[in-house]
């Protein structure tokens, strides 16, 4: 008997339309070959141009209409006439902070057939897991403008950390570094200038990792991190950080693996109170839109990610698969690898390799 899920489909801007649609068709195709799970999709036009047409990126009750689905499956959102503030508070937000999908998990690694930018680095000394808090820190949307326009105009941005905040994320990253080989973790702060919250988090770190004796875990402080990510790539392996740290070393991490085109993201709910989102973290890149080259591996990662949060652990390993086959093979590498293969090209080669 299969078992069957719904899907929320939203593809935003630019090339997000064009990889969820790649999505969706290698998911559909590989529920055709095992037969032992079906998908049930249904697509939301939540977008900019929504925003332009109706002043909103989605209806005012959007959230709570998700929470009917058991996963949802994003593109993209952002535009070159929209302020990137007004889209991402807009949609990507308004979706994660209501479904309290607080922990970000972005894998990195370096795929079959690709070269890492550093010299001499291969697949054995670049394996990742970078845990992102996705609920509050520099993101929790604090702040105000006050004399807007005149010479003492003020503009505050606040950090907001919580006990209750830090301690879940960093459980759940000790548990995942746990669950993986090397039982190693690296909390990164910088609590040598920010000596409230980023100290809150050092002391939350040595507490909660009282309770995973088995895991051996060191801090860095975040500018420090980058230097070490470059220069001694095989002494990481699970990797967990603040909202802003966080989103900016995930980058650097995608681009030292290749290309930020093969990086997928899972947005998730671990309570699994609220659906959780799956999204690939390049962006919607206008200046590739309808050229029909954008790469649309990192989404079929990222959908390999939702069938094993699903529990389709078979399904998602056969993605991983076929994933690895194509990119393995030159001729299937789009421009962002120094290819000159198509969406369409690398579509059908995973659908093949399935």
């Amino acid at each position: 008997m299969k078992n069957a899920y719904r899907i929320a489909a939203i593809p935003g801007d630019g090339i997000g339309v064009e990889v969820v649609e790649a999505g969706l068709e290698v998911l559909e195709a590989l529920s055709g070959h095992l037969g032992s799970f079906a998908l049930e999709v249904e697509r939301f036009d939540w977008g900019s141009e929504r925003y332009r047409r109706e002043g909103r990126f989605m209806p005012e009750d959007g959230a709570d209409r998700l929470r009917a689905f058991d996963a949802i499956l994003f593109g993209a959102v952002g535009a070159p006439d929209v302020p990137d503030h007004l889209s991402l508070w807009g949609l990507r937000l308004a979706i994660c902070q209501p479904l309290d999908q607080f922990a970000n998990v972005r894998p990195t690694r370096i795929l079959p057939g690709i070269t890492s930018p550093l010299r001499g680095v291969g697949p054995e000394d670049l394996d990742w897991v970078i845990v992102r808090e996705n609920s509050e820190g520099e993101y929790s949307g604090q702040g105000g403008r006050s004399h807007r326009g005149l010479p003492h105009e003020v503009a505050t941005e606040l950090s907001v950390f919580t006990r209750g905040g830090v301690e879940r994320i960093m459980r759940f990253a000790f548990e995942l570094a746990r669950s993986r080989q090397r039982r190693q973790l690296t909390v990164v702060t910088k609590s040598n200038a920010q000596r409230y919250g980023m100290v809150l988090w050092d002391e939350i770190a040595a507490e909660v990792g009282q309770d995973f004796p088995d895991v051996k875990w060191d801090k860095m402080l975040v500018d420090a991190m980058t230097v070490r990510m470059t220069l001694d790539p095989a002494s990481l392996d699970t990797i967990v950080a603040s909202n802003l740290h966080a989103d900016i070393l995930s980058d650097l991490a995608a681009a030292l693996s290749g290309s930020i085109g093969v990086a997928p993201t899972a947005n998730l709910n671990p309570a699994r109170s609220t659906p959780s989102m799956f999204e690939p973290i390049h962006g919607s890149a206008f200046d590739i839109t309808g050229k029909g080259v954008a790469n649309p591996i990192a989404t079929f990662w990222t959908a390999s990610m939702m069938l094993e949060h699903l529990g389709e652990t078979e399904a998602a390993a056969r993605l991983m698969a076929a994933i690895e086959t194509v990119t393995a093979d030159a001729a299937c590498h789009t421009p962002d690898l120094g290819g000159r293969a198509t969406t369409r090209d690398v579509t059908q080669a995973v659908i093949a390799a399935l």
